[in-house]
């Protein structure tokens, strides 16, 4: 069944947001210089809050999922999951991650061998050791908490609290009460669906130009704005019939889809790869995290002032922050007969194993290229040609006339399960109610569809990805307060419990 009717005072205001946001990149002289020091200003003056935040978050997700709450299920105790595990885990994956997985993967891994923590020397063994280690630190267990926070919160409301409305500003009527019918409800969710296309836009600059360069490779073709436009043009098409069709016919078949391939690459390059050399990294690194996670987890630098927890760290902290609340609204959506432990399992652990795959293969990988100086990937870094190391890591594998084509749709398959979710995550915002199992209007999900194809486009045309940076860290500070929100709402509904 679907929804059709729109909450005008969110619908408009989101699309108006949106516009100002587009206007600003042509209108806003000196844009770029004025956003560099916003980003420094937020990400050294908040870096405390931010590390804070995130490792607490972590550590309540530790003692709700083995405490007492964890074996409430979503919709009741007789509630049965409406769809498969694997389904269930792969939607959820799929949604958080997209395509931008695969992107820093590979490029993350040669941006800290080349300017590594802790005052290490650049572009020696001892920095590529903490290469791997830091990707699974800012994609793993304290990054996916971010994410299920308020996935827990919002299935709580939806199915336990009956608040049947997949709103952020549903999950604060603990605290507000009333009020989230009104203005403060309306800014709340205007705000997340800021910062939830702040974050699409962040996660589409970086994918189309990966994209691009693949196919140019593949037709001999130098990267230009209509290779671009041609690769936004069909994934707009492919994850916008995929947000028409809706969870079962399209979102869930997609994912389902994404997984398998995603897995069938990255098992390709472990097999043909240094196969010996991938999995002993993948231990060490996993080892390397796992003893120094509590200073990755708090370290600001204050004294030397490198700035690598700043600009690596908290812009991830805030990118996720950004991303959440969507996530949490996406994810309540599909876990109807669920646990609380099952969701937080799902997401912290299984969440982060995913990430971990890719980073200890692709990124161990491009090091081992780089490093025995098969290909000079950093110097490529450095000469702002990232998008050329892929296309140079992608050549340096055999049957590149197979591996190439299957890269693309991979990658093209894996953004638009993020992108089919991000647009029917801003329907639901923008519909009045949704009862049960109704969904958002179709030409509502197809809308938002366009929306992000168009501000991809805009956003390529004019050079405007710095923008739409920014707005995922500005708005990761009120949304740690949503948050908070969702937090204080969730434990007094918690002490009204049976358990």
């Amino acid at each position: 069944m679907r929804n059709g009717k729109i909450d005008p005072g969110i619908f408009w205001p989101g699309l108006i947001v949106l516009s100002i946001l587009l206007s600003s990149l042509v209108f806003v002289p000196n844009t770029e210089q004025t956003i560099n020091s916003l980003l420094s200003f937020i990400t050294f003056k908040f870096d405390w809050l931010f590390l804070l935040v995130t490792f607490s978050g972590f550590i309540f997700l530790l003692w709700l999922a083995f405490g007492p709450y964890g074996t409430i299920r979503f919709g009741g105790k007789e509630q049965k999951p409406e769809f498969s595990t694997f389904s269930w885990i792969t939607m959820l994956f799929c949604a958080g991650i997209g395509s931008a997985l695969i992107y820093w993967a590979i490029i993350e891994p040669l941006y800290y061998l080349n300017g590594p923590p802790f005052g290490l020397e650049p572009n020696t063994k001892e920095a590529a050791g903490w290469s791997i280690a830091y990707g699974f630190f800012h994609w793993g267990f304290s990054a996916w908490g971010i994410y299920a926070i308020p996935a827990v919160v919002l299935s709580y409301s939806l199915y336990n609290r009956k608040n049947y409305a997949l709103r952020p500003s549903a999950a604060c009527r603990g605290v507000l009460g009333d009020m989230v019918d009104g203005w403060v409800g309306k800014l709340i969710d205007i705000t997340i669906m800021f910062g939830l296309i702040g974050g699409v836009g962040t996660t589409l600059g970086v994918n189309v130009p990966m994209i691009s360069a693949v196919v140019g490779e593949i037709f001999g073709v130098s990267r230009s704005f209509w290779v671009d436009f041609g690769v936004i043009v069909i994934w707009t098409s492919l994850f916008g019939a995929s947000a028409y069709l809706g969870l079962q016919k399209g979102i869930k078949i997609l994912s389902d889809l994404n997984a398998v391939l995603a897995l069938l690459l990255a098992v390709f390059i472990l097999i043909v790869g240094p196969t010996s050399l991938i999995l002993s990294n993948f231990s060490n690194s996993l080892g390397v995290m796992l003893q120094n996670f509590l200073q990755m987890s708090f370290g600001t630098d204050p004294f030397m002032q490198s700035g690598f927890p700043q600009n690596w760290t908290v812009f991830y902290w805030a990118w996720w922050f950004a991303y959440s609340v969507y996530m949490g609204i996406f994810v309540a959506r599909i876990s109807k007969g669920r646990t609380i432990k099952e969701l937080i399992i799902a997401m912290v652990m299984w969440g982060s194993l995913g990430c971990f795959l890719f980073f200890a293969i692709f990124g161990t990988y491009v090091l081992d290229l780089d490093l025995n100086g098969i290909i000079p990937l950093s110097r490529m870094l450095q000469e702002n040609n990232d998008t050329g190391v892929i296309v140079a890591m992608l050549n340096s594998l055999p049957m590149r006339s197979v591996l190439l084509p299957f890269f693309v749709v991979v990658s093209l398959i894996f953004q638009a399960t993020t992108l089919d979710s991000a647009a029917y995550t801003l329907a639901a915002i923008t519909t009045k109610r949704e009862f049960g199992d109704e969904e958002p209007a179709r030409w509502n999900r197809v809308l938002w569809s366009a929306v992000l194809g168009v501000l991809a486009i805009v956003l390529l045309a004019i050079g405007g990805l710095k923008v739409v940076q920014l707005s995922s860290v500005v708005v990761g500070v009120p949304v740690i307060l949503v948050l908070v929100l969702f937090i204080l709402s969730f434990m007094k509904w918690l002490k009204e419990e049976t358990i």
